[in-house]
């Protein structure tokens, strides 16, 4: 899967400036972990996604501004149950757009990482070789890479923790202190993505650094659903 493919999905503001360096740390969740993994384990994972960077609470929703070659238009993201994939219960993301609709499948283990089991229709852990990445890691500390997801041929992103002190000024309000993750597929060299998150909140921006122009900039949410 391409990194264009990947902010497809909102995976999910133009920053108006960064933080100041941060210092390497040691890596932190990574090293006792197998990324990606062939053999999830169903008793390891937890039934709901509240990873600070990364909240899925069922029902929630968020809006972004996207911009690209074509123009500007909105992508809303919604949370909804997801199915069983690999032997483990899942969270289904569903990104909807003008060019339609893609949904991605995500659970957490009991250490605090979310795991990306795949995307309908085209990838699914368990299946053609596929298996599931980490799509955030519970602490994530300077330097820290991993794999988000990995089929040959189709999924094969990899993601490196670049900042703990980002800003960004989007629609939604002023952010400080947002984690940075660079990802980049060998599916399309050359093409490098930059997202920041938020705590509590998740996705704020994400964009194309190289290859295609893209932006993702959140306008409104996380929304609880209404009680």
């Amino acid at each position: 899967m391409t990194v264009r493919a990947l902010l497809l999905a909102g995976a999910l503001a133009v920053l108006t400036g960064c933080g100041t360096a941060s210092s390497p740390s040691p890596p932190a969740g990574v090293d006792e972990l197998t990324i990606p993994t062939s053999s999830p384990t169903a008793a390891d994972f937890v039934p709901e996604i509240d990873n600070p960077w990364f909240p899925l609470a069922e029902g929630t929703t968020w809006v972004y501004a996207v911009t690209d070659a074509e123009g500007v238009h909105r992508l809303r993201v919604r949370v909804e149950p997801g199915p069983v994939v690999d032997g483990v219960a899942t969270t289904a993301r569903v990104g909807t757009e003008p060019s339609g609709e893609v949904t991605d499948w995500f659970a957490q283990d009991e250490a605090g990482n979310v795991w990306w089991f795949g995307r309908a229709g085209v990838w699914r852990a368990g299946e053609d070789g596929a298996e599931a990445g980490v799509a955030m890691l519970a602490r994530p500390r300077i330097g820290d890479g991993y794999r988000t997801g990995y089929e040959p041929g189709v999924v094969e992103d990899v993601a490196r923790v670049v900042a703990l002190d980002e800003t960004a000024e989007v629609a939604a309000g002023s952010f400080a202190d947002l984690l940075l993750v660079e990802q980049h597929s060998a599916l399309e060299p050359g093409a490098t993505s930059e997202l920041s998150y938020a705590r509590g909140i998740g996705l704020v921006e994400a964009r194309l650094v190289s290859g295609s122009y893209r932006t993702l900039r959140l306008v409104d949410g996380p929304t609880a659903p209404a009680a």
